[in-house]
């Protein structure tokens, strides 16, 4: 095995393992913190080494040594070490500001809930997003889904109080019926062709009748569409996030959004790369970023209007996705890290925001800036990234993506590029409103007299910060985006380093397979 190969199923089995010791030292807390930093900045020295070595190439392990298209293969190419590095980030810092808030401690308010499920369960989140990421194979893919829905079920419904139930359960209902469209589309697929293997799926699905494909196609992205919160499936997202803690809320809005987005990449560009679909994208981009714009222009609570921008900016990946060139592509692979670290930030100081003035009501909040400046700014630098304004990542992230819409050259592709324009206008205005609300008019009446604790504000100002060298390395990024674009385009890089012999990988178990699958 080469050197940089064992290092790939680590950022899945090091939270594992991890989760299962925190466990183990359930009443000691302390002890569950450190335990999870430190496995938690493995995973980060790990994404970084694997950022680098995926740069030369796909890195490819079989996972027990069975070859796929037998076994499963974990892949690591340079999508998939960006998003990881991405949610490696974001997951050690909202662990950092969790800790510093004690949100672990708010399951002390049912004595069925015990502090200690909190980071054995935010470890076990960590590896179902990492699984998701590097999986080869489409069902260990729904394996990563569903280990990341039953953790992120106990983390939003932490408290256990009425509400939070409520928003938990909705999460939940809507979740599991993604997971069911998904299972069925995966038996669907494996009728068809076979295998589940994406490299072998890659191959054999354009000699699957073009009507069987559409369908296998339109429920995939069915499934993923829920989990990324696509209008019309986005219903769920702004009742369920915004009740959690805000650790929660933070690390649900930043990653699990965009492993949907991820799956809708991965399986739209590598299996269905005809672009049957992409007119109707190019619709459910345009309608997602205006609904849930106008969603967010008409809100009076800031997680809300958060919620709602979410909403709004997942139509600018999905526009990318649409316009199916190494363009859209390789902006849309910036733009997903680029809202990954700014939509933490946002929800991360949002829940500064309640710490300091009891509330996230817009309309009872006020003179932020004057009783807390250092916390006006800490909003005021990724509220300004979102909304796009130049020389941010959000505004580079932008001009790539209209710059895409307008090589495709469509009326339908203008009509998008139209109404990213006006979204971005619109998000600058939601947010104005917030900061003028919050931060710059009187409050109604007087706001608590309440501290935060420095170690969670600095927790935040670290998400913050990474979210501004986004910007300040956007070139050497934005090239390793479009790097990884043209891979996801000519596919060959991907399918030649799972299949090294044409219909098989290079594991040890060629006797024991017999001949091809089909």
């Amino acid at each position: 095995m080469n050197a940089p190969l064992w290092l790939v199923p680590l950022p899945v089995v090091v939270p594992l393992v991890a989760a299962g010791l925190a466990l183990t030292f359930a009443r000691r807390p302390r002890l569950q913190a450190v335990i999870s930093v430190a496995a938690l900045t493995v995973v980060l020295g790990v994404a970084i080494a694997l950022l680098f070595a995926a740069d030369a190439g796909p890195l490819v392990v079989n996972v027990g040594e069975w070859s796929a298209p037998v076994g499963i293969a974990l892949v690591v190419d340079r999508l998939a070490a960006l998003m990881l590095l991405v949610s490696s980030i974001v997951l050690l810092g909202v662990l950092a500001y969790s800790i510093a808030q004690g949100a672990s401690d708010e399951a002390n308010t049912d004595e069925k809930a015990p502090v200690s499920v909190f980071h054995p369960t935010y470890l076990v989140l960590a590896a179902g997003v990492a699984d998701a990421f590097i999986s080869g194979d489409l069902f260990n893919i729904y394996v990563a889904f569903e280990i990341v829905l039953g953790a992120s079920f106990v983390l939003i419904t932490l408290g256990a109080t009425r509400e939070r139930i409520r928003s938990g359960t909705i999460y939940v209902i809507v979740s599991l019926l993604s997971s069911v469209i998904f299972l069925v589309a995966i038996a669907l697929i494996y009728g068809a062709t076979g295998t589940l293997t994406l490299a072998q799926l890659a191959e054999r699905l354009p000699e699957v009748d073009p009507t069987t494909q559409l369908v296998l196609q339109t429920m995939l992205l069915l499934g993923f569409g829920i989990k990324a919160a696509i209008f019309p499936l986005s219903a769920w997202l702004p009742d369920s996030y915004p009740t959690a803690p805000a650790p929660v809320t933070a690390v649900f809005a930043g990653l699990l959004t965009k492993v949907g987005i991820y799956a809708i990449i991965r399986t739209q560009v590598l299996l269905f790369p005809g672009g049957r679909l992409d007119d109707v994208l190019l619709v459910l981009a345009l309608l997602t970023m205006v609904i849930g714009i106008l969603g967010a222009v008409a809100q009076d609570d800031l997680k809300r209007l958060l919620s709602f921008t979410l909403v709004s900016h997942i139509g600018y990946m999905l526009f990318g996705i649409a316009v199916a060139n190494e363009v859209g592509l390789a902006a849309t692979i910036f733009y997903v890290a680029h809202h990954i670290t700014v939509q933490t930030a946002l929800f991360l100081v949002a829940g500064l925001v309640e710490q300091r003035g009891g509330t996230t009501s817009l309309d009872r909040l006020g003179s932020l800036a004057k009783l807390a400046p250092a916390l006006a700014i800490v909003f005021f630098v990724p509220a300004l990234n979102l909304s796009g304004i130049p020389p941010l990542s959000g505004f580079l992230g932008k001009v790539g993506l209209l710059q895409a819409g307008i090589d495709r050259a469509t009326p339908l592709a203008y009509a998008v590029v139209a109404a990213g324009l006006v979204t971005s206008l619109l998000t600058l205005y939601a947010i104005i409103k917030a900061w003028n609300k919050a931060f710059w008019q009187p409050a109604p009446e007087p706001l608590p007299d309440v501290r935060t604790p420095r170690s969670m504000f600095a927790a935040a100002t670290l998400i913050v910060a990474v979210s501004v060298l986004i910007t300040v390395f956007a070139g050497p990024l934005y090239s390793y985006a479009e790097h990884a674009a043209t891979d996801l385009v000519a596919r060959s890089p991907y399918i030649s380093s799972v299949l090294v012999h044409g219909d098989r990988g290079d594991g040890q178990s060629d006797e024991a397979a017999g001949g091809d699958e089909s």
